[in-house]
């Protein structure tokens, strides 16, 4: 599937991916600047996480409360071996009844029975194509 979407479609977009996803393990590739952080934010609201939704570029993990799941979003972008993958804990966060939305996935799909991978193009400065694969 795939879908042109501005800024303000966000929500849409967020339960479109949620609705069409066959997993809840959402990887999100795309480059840096395009839009998976707001995206995640959005899902994150979808799932009715009250808290502030926050990167966690330093954290590399964040954990919320959603009205009927918790949810981890994490962003790998400063892991750089599988070894820190386990040092994190990420398997574990894996075996729970929970969503796991993953930026910069790559080291992660290893670890991964089944996933839903999230493709983000930048057409242009306020547009973006969502990928469903």
């Amino acid at each position: 599937m795939e879908i042109i979407y501005t800024l303000n479609e966000i929500d849409h977009i967020a339960q479109l991916i949620l609705d069409k996803s066959k997993s809840k393990v959402l990887l999100f590739s795309a480059l840096m600047g395009s839009g998976k952080t707001t995206v995640i934010k959005s899902i994150c609201r979808q799932l009715g996480v009250k808290e502030e939704i926050t990167s966690p570029t330093f954290s590399i993990v964040n954990e919320y409360k959603g009205s009927l799941n918790d949810v981890f979003h994490f962003d790998l972008y400063r892991v750089d071996t599988k070894d820190n993958l386990h040092d994190i804990g990420f398997e574990d966060y894996l075996d729970k009844d929970a969503y796991c939305l993953i930026e910069w996935p790559e080291l992660s799909i290893p670890f991964l029975a089944d996933y839903q991978l999230v493709e983000i193009k930048i057409v242009d400065i306020r547009t973006r194509k969502l990928i469903l694969h």
